[in-house]
């Protein structure tokens, strides 16, 4: 009897309360859930100054953008004052840190901030960069053997494009300096997450479907001990395409492991590649060029779970009849090849006039045939939003107009009401855990490639292999809670194995014991 009192007394007070609630208030239904950004790059002075802050924030503000992509590593430094990467060589005041007033000022109207930070480029002017701690003095042309970090073509150029230097993903230090930088900036800034570009191989290749990167001595050396082969493979060759993809994803999932570490909640997006046709067209997603030509394998990152948020750059020219066939064909699998995470369509506001661009925002967020939808929207960019060349201020204007009040063809205006970013209810209410660990020799050299297995003891099944890293390491990502077996074998056919319990939300670490060498 006292609970049903209780359960009166509860619904007449909740009653009661909602009759103080105004009318205009009851309406209201919580914002709906879609992505909503700029790209925000700083070869442009958008975050230079103070009041180059203000001016973005308002601007965000104007679109209803619930988030920012703000460029703050370029070529492995900071446009910021904490991170293990060292600080711009830009001009700006050195008591000015562009990435705290950032997310001050985003933060305070509600707008989320991710870092974007470029994962592979290491240099792209002539002159050498000033700062006497820039990687590049110590790993750049002057260094040899695997001290040399600067990735290498087939014909043994170095050099992308007019200056542009890039990371080798195959050179573990190389790796694991990127890691860390990121890792530093999670840790020391109060970021939303962390948005990667050129998480992938170069482009300027000698044909289009191959990549002629990845020749430096250290990938060759790894290769060849990884396959026992003792040739230098074609761009063409199948293994090697592979092994290369494999470094990119294997450098990811260190990325997301190592993010999780410092903050459990920090989204890791980065930006894919759509180049030309979809897999429509192409024949498969394995015949486009983002997975065969720059070893960009986003498809299996969304399936494995290496990354939060897919922001592709589907960058098409909508007045050009085949470019808006590959924007449509790129939108559609971008909604379709979720698996759980998220997809953001970024469109090329640069290339398009505010008409096209809205129309091609309205297609980027309408339902595929089969029925999903794409998480959200991020233009490219901020810095240029139309390709009118005009008055960029005013061209913002009208985009924020179109987008927020007068649609061009008279239909409601796609973010006329605010939207908040979508949840990650894997990591904010997650189920699974993950797993990571070393394995090293007793004098601490790594145990590159030696194949890790996770057993279920449940079940006694194994249901995931990876191979470890330059630098002796390993993850697993999205593993159901309990008991699990970890085991290695090296090359030389030496087993070790190691027992982990994995909590949900936590990395739990595998431990293994040290060894010497052939044993």
């Amino acid at each position: 009897m006292r609970r049903v009192v209780l359960a009166i007394t509860t619904a007449l007070t909740v009653v009661a309360a909602s009759l103080l609630v105004t009318p205009g208030a009851l309406a209201q239904a919580p914002p709906q859930e879609q992505w909503r950004g700029y790209w925000v790059d700083s070869f442009r002075s958008s975050i230079y100054t103070p009041q180059n802050v203000d001016k973005l924030v308002a601007d965000a503000q104007a679109i209803n953008a619930n988030a920012l992509i703000v460029q703050v590593g370029r070529w492995m430094d900071c446009f910021c004052n904490r991170s293990a990467f060292p600080r711009t060589h830009v001009a700006i005041a050195p008591d000015f840190d562009p990435l705290d007033d950032v997310i001050a000022k985003a933060h305070a109207v509600g707008i989320e901030v991710h870092a974007w930070v470029n994962a592979t480029p290491m240099w792209n002017l002539a002159t050498p960069p000033p700062n006497p701690d820039h990687v590049f003095h110590r790993h750049g042309h002057d260094a040899t053997g695997a001290d040399r970090w600067v990735n290498r073509r087939y014909d043994g150029a170095e050099v992308g494009g007019a200056n542009l230097r890039n990371l080798d993903p195959a050179n573990p230090a190389a790796v694991d300096y990127v890691v860390d930088g990121i890792a530093s900036i999670v840790r020391e800034y109060d970021v939303d997450g962390i948005n990667l570009d050129y998480i992938r191989y170069p482009d300027y290749n000698s044909a289009n479907y191959q990549s002629d990167w990845g020749y430096t001595e250290t990938s060759l050396a790894r290769f060849r001990a990884a396959t026992g082969r003792d040739d230098v493979p074609e761009p063409t060759d199948a293994q090697f395409s592979q092994w290369r993809r494999d470094q990119v994803t294997g450098m990811l999932r260190k990325i997301y492991l190592r993010m999780h570490q410092e903050d459990p909640l920090a989204r890791l997006s980065v930006n894919a590649i759509t180049y030309w046709y979809g897999p429509q067209t192409e024949g498969g997603w394995e015949a486009t060029r983002a997975y065969s030509e720059v070893m960009q394998d986003w498809k299996s990152w969304l399936a494995e779970g290496v990354i939060d948020t897919n922001v592709a750059m589907n960058y098409k020219r909508e007045a050009v009849p085949e470019q808006a066939q590959m924007f449509d064909e790129w939108t559609e699998v971008l909604a379709d090849w979720q698996a759980g995470r998220q997809s953001v369509v970024g469109p090329a506001l640069y290339l398009n006039t505010v008409e096209n661009s809205v129309a091609q925002a309205r297609r980027a967020l309408a339902p595929t045939a089969a029925g999903n939808r794409a998480a959200g929207w991020n233009g490219y960019s901020y810095a240029t939003p139309s390709n009118a060349g005009a008055d960029l201020d005013a061209e913002r204007a009208r985009l924020a107009d179109a987008l927020t009040r007068n649609d061009p063809t008279g239909a409601p205006p796609l973010f006329a009401e605010p939207a908040a970013v979508p949840s990650m209810p894997w990591k904010e209410r997650p189920a699974k855990g993950h797993v990571a660990g070393e394995l090293l020799l007793r004098d601490g050299t790594p145990l590159d490639q030696a194949a890790v297995t996770l057993r279920d003891l449940r079940s006694g099944q194994v249901v995931a292999t990876r191979l470890s890293d330059g630098s002796g390491w390993f993850g697993f990502v999205d593993v159901e809670p309990g008991k699990w077996l970890v085991s290695a074998t090296s090359s030389d056919g030496a087993q070790a194995h190691a027992m982990v319990r994995v909590t949900a939300g936590q990395v739990a670490t595998a431990r293994f014991a040290p060894r010497d060498a052939g044993r």
